[in-house]
């Protein structure tokens, strides 16, 4: 049996971290005496909602429940309140850990509060005893979200566990750390005895990246999208990483090569995981897509294949199973779980074209949106853009596109037309006809999810 505390107290230097927030800080030294939950010890062998409305809290709690509690349910405070009644059902909660500020304090399940630092109350406080099971919900969809069930070792089984023999790292993430993304940059940072400084919800983009400067963070991660607003805005530059990383959207060249030009100094890779399947891999050539050997050859405990076009993962930090009697099969009987993502080989690499789900029938004929995307982002005046579906009568849709340009474009009307007539010639001189969008407007801003993804509506 292991633990998240277990393997922080393997090494003294791994209670040297600490965990900054928008209102403060707490260092793990703290949580070798003391605890932040009110009662802690009543929730061993229970099964637990964690549902705080501050990271700060979650970060701190985290190690204090794995091991205690059964079962931790990691909530976002965005969950509707049937989303969340309906992940309180399936996960058989019986209690709630949450802070004063949480949306869901209406809970009728048994509550436990956190406080901002911990209070000492002796070694004695926290003895782990269980594998606790930690249940991540999945992101990306409308509707009630599925309950996937992972362990400590599926999700950190693979993570250094000691710190750097180089300049300490400093950590930080544009992702919420309760969802799988920031979740992994949460566990890097913890393990490694690494400072982490966390995002809150309710911060602009200049106030996070400022305390990041702050603090010296030297690692960083977040969506595509994330990437593209810090650079919009010109805010990327507050900050002098040594490793960036991309997850979670598909990563065109053009990004690639904005960051790495933002950031020379800087390694920037982009890698593929998923809440279900875990971390597949990470790229660090400076490229778009993967390279082609990386399908059929095991890399370490993770193998992939491609089927249909759809790229499939088996490996150890794969997750057990979902919750739920309805919920479908996790995994197929050979063990391989169906990422949903579309790839294409091309030039001894493959790229990324877009979720399955997400395929814009035009007359029959298939269109990937991030394939469009990425042609328009490449126009060094575009900075973002999202390509969707419009009904038609005729063909059952159109391709349209929404556009958001560069914060040094302000074009009248007259330039806005020769601008959208240049866009669209790079997509014919790109794409087959079928894909080149046949709706294109210019937007001030696009729309993201709370894991920091495009807004993709349904066609």
């Amino acid at each position: 049996m292991s633990s998240l505390w277990q393997s922080l107290k393997k090494s003294g230097d791994h209670l040297a971290g600490a965990f900054h927030g928008p209102d403060g800080s707490v260092e793990l030294q703290a949580l070798q005496t003391g605890t932040t939950i009110e009662g802690l010890e009543e929730l061993r062998g229970r099964r637990v909602m964690l549902a705080t409305r501050g990271q700060l809290a979650t970060a701190l709690a985290l190690i204090e429940l794995d091991g205690i509690a059964r079962r931790v349910v990691l909530c976002t405070p965005d969950l509707t309140p049937d989303q969340f009644a309906s992940a309180t059902e399936t996960s058989e909660a019986d209690a709630i850990v949450l802070d004063a500020e949480s949306p869901f304090a209406a809970s009728p399940l048994e509550k436990y509060l956190t406080r901002r630092t911990p209070q000492d109350v002796g070694a004695r406080a926290r003895v782990p005893t269980l594998e606790s099971e930690w249940i991540l919900l999945t992101s990306g969809t409308t509707g009630l979200p599925k309950l996937v069930l992972h362990s400590f070792e599926t999700l950190a089984g693979a993570l250094p566990r000691q710190p750097s023999s180089q300049r300490p790292m400093v950590w930080s993430t544009f992702y919420d750390i309760r969802r799988y993304g920031g979740l992994q940059m949460y566990l890097r940072a913890a393990l490694a005895g690494a400072p982490m400084v966390l995002s809150s919800a309710g911060e602009s983009t200049h106030d996070f990246l400022t305390r990041g400067a702050k603090a010296g963070v030297t690692h960083i991660s977040g969506t595509p999208s994330h990437w593209r607003k810090a650079l919009m805005s010109g805010e990327a530059r507050i900050i002098s990483p040594e490793y960036v990383r991309l997850s979670g959207e598909v990563a065109d060249q053009t990004l690639l090569d904005h960051l790495q030009a933002t950031y020379p100094e800087a390694r920037v890779a982009h890698a593929f995981a998923s809440t279900e399947a875990g971390v597949g891999f990470e790229v660090n050539d400076g490229k778009a897509g993967f390279p082609a050997d990386f399908i059929g050859d095991s890399r370490g405990s993770i193998e992939m294949k491609v089927r249909d076009g759809t790229l499939w993962i088996r490996s150890g930090r794969t997750a057990a199973r979902y919750l739920g009697a309805s919920a479908a099969a996790l995994a197929q009987a050979d063990g391989f779980v169906d990422t949903g993502d579309m790839v294409e080989l091309s030039g001894g690499r493959y790229y990324f074209r877009g979720r399955r789900g997400g395929i814009i029938n035009v007359g029959g004929m298939k269109v990937y949106p991030e394939e469009v995307e990425a042609v328009l982002n490449a126009d060094p005046r575009v900075r973002m853009s999202l390509v969707k579906a419009r009904r038609n009568p005729i063909t059952g849709a159109i391709v349209a596109a929404d556009v958001v340009l560069t914060p040094e474009q302000n074009p009248d009307e007259a330039t806005a037309q020769a601008l959208k007539t240049e866009l669209l010639a790079a997509c014919r001189s790109q794409l087959a006809a079928h894909k080149v969008p046949a709706m294109l407007r210019f937007v001030p801003s696009l729309e993201l999810t709370p894991a920091g993804k495009l807004v993709r509506p349904n066609a």
